[in-house]
């Protein structure tokens, strides 16, 4: 099992040998839940792409400290990885950005699609931000990542438009298109844009806004995927060439 992950608040430029101390909640959470203990191995993480791996040598009421045994980075990608997803009922917005973290994607942006049943009002904006920033945060540690995705302010159908124009490649995904997703040439640099529509679907107008954009409409195959899953899936397929 690979070491599990935490993160710090303030990772410095620690060298090997140094002691790194880890307290605050995330301290708590390993001490008093995860019940590390000293001599286990563990990496301490920024969220930025930087972090430290090492064995634990001393483990407090709600702290632990570890010596630096081996400095860990993640070197930027020449591919930026966005996706905006939609803004979906119950926690099916939130269980995609998770999987989405999980395979890697650089930023997820919520989108308040004309179709989506749920609703940032102006009061629910920080309370929702909140809760996909939590998202994101708690699956890069599940998944090891030493770098967590931006999440960005909400978008309307013209903002998210705007980014589909200043992208390298923006793919709508959408069942009625007869591109498949295997066949795109992915570029080697550049941002590329993966838009999620809700579950009821992208309206004809938005469609008409985001393809007069520069938007591909594009397939992932004869069934119709969720909102949840079929950002991940798309994104995987694209990663994968």
């Amino acid at each position: 099992m690979s070491d599990p992950l935490f993160l710090i608040e303030t990772l410095g430029e620690p060298a090997v040998g140094d002691p790194v101390r880890l307290d605050g909640g995330e301290g708590r959470h390993a001490v008093k839940v995860r019940r590390v203990r000293v001599g286990e191995c563990v990496v301490l993480s920024d969220g930025s792409g930087a972090g430290v791996r090492g064995p634990v040598v001393d483990v407090e009421a709600g702290a632990l400290t570890i010596e630096v045994a081996e400095l860990l980075t993640t070197p930027s990608s020449p591919v930026r990885w966005v996706a905006a997803q939609a803004l979906a009922k119950g926690d099916r917005d939130e269980l995609a950005i998770e999987m989405l973290t999980e395979a890697g994607i650089d930023e997820v942006v919520p989108w308040q699609a004309s179709r989506s049943i749920a609703r940032w009002s102006t009061d629910r904006v920080e309370r929702g931000l909140g809760r996909w920033r939590s998202s994101v945060r708690e699956a890069a540690k599940q998944s090891r990542r030493l770098r967590i995705p931006e999440v960005a302010a909400p978008v309307s159908t013209q903002t998210l438009a705007g980014r589909v124009a200043s992208a390298d490649l923006a793919l709508i995904l959408h069942e009625e298109a007869t591109e498949p997703i295997g066949a795109l040439r992915v570029p080697a640099a550049g941002n590329v844009l993966i838009v999620v529509g809700p579950e009821g679907g992208i309206s004809p107008d938005e469609l008409e806004v985001l393809t007069s954009a520069g938007g591909r409409l594009v397939s992932l195959g004869d069934t119709v995927l969720r909102t949840s899953t079929a950002g991940v899936v798309a994104f995987a397929a694209l990663r994968l060439r």
